[in-house]
């Protein structure tokens, strides 16, 4: 298989992705899930991810579609398409697979994968984490990952913007 077929085959719809998950799960790997809008990668995203990947043995990536993305960051968001941040996104090897959500938050999402290992940024604590409770009542546990300091898409787009 060419690399680019390799880089699409890792990008899913819910129902692939569920089926996908289930047949990890089968084998008995550890399903690891994280989300979030990755709009414009950097450092800080590289390293979640890699940390992520660590926690379990099939890493999924959840990607706001770009129409939640404006409605939780606003009109100029995202810079890049879904498709592109999933595209990105699929093309990391620390990355197993990637599908796209809508919904407010990936909580429906959470519950048909029934992941292993829940992963968030260090903004967030175990209380503010969608899904937590959720995975902890189903034998999961919740990992939190400090943030690297001094990267975010926001500052970045602060610092191109002042150029």
């Amino acid at each position: 298989m060419d690399k680019l077929q390799w880089i699409q085959n890792k990008i899913y719809d819910k129902v692939s992705l569920q089926r996908f998950c289930h047949s990890q799960q089968v084998k008995g790997r550890k399903i690891v899930f994280t989300n979030g809008c990755f709009d414009i990668i950097h450092h800080g995203h590289l390293d979640l991810l890699a940390k992520a990947a660590n926690e379990g043995d099939v890493l999924i990536v959840a990607v706001n579609t770009d129409a939640s993305v404006k409605k939780l960051k606003g009109a100029e968001r995202p810079v890049n398409n879904e498709q592109d941040r999933a595209f990105q996104l699929a093309s990391l090897l620390c990355v197993d697979a990637v599908c796209l959500f809508d919904e407010a938050t990936p909580l429906s999402l959470i519950e048909d994968l029934r992941p292993d290992v829940l992963v968030k940024g260090g903004d967030y604590t175990i209380d503010t984490i969608v899904g937590a409770k959720e995975v902890i009542k189903s034998g999961g546990k919740i990992a939190i990952i400090p943030f690297v300091e001094g990267y975010s898409t926001t500052s970045l787009l602060a610092k191109i913007r002042s150029l």
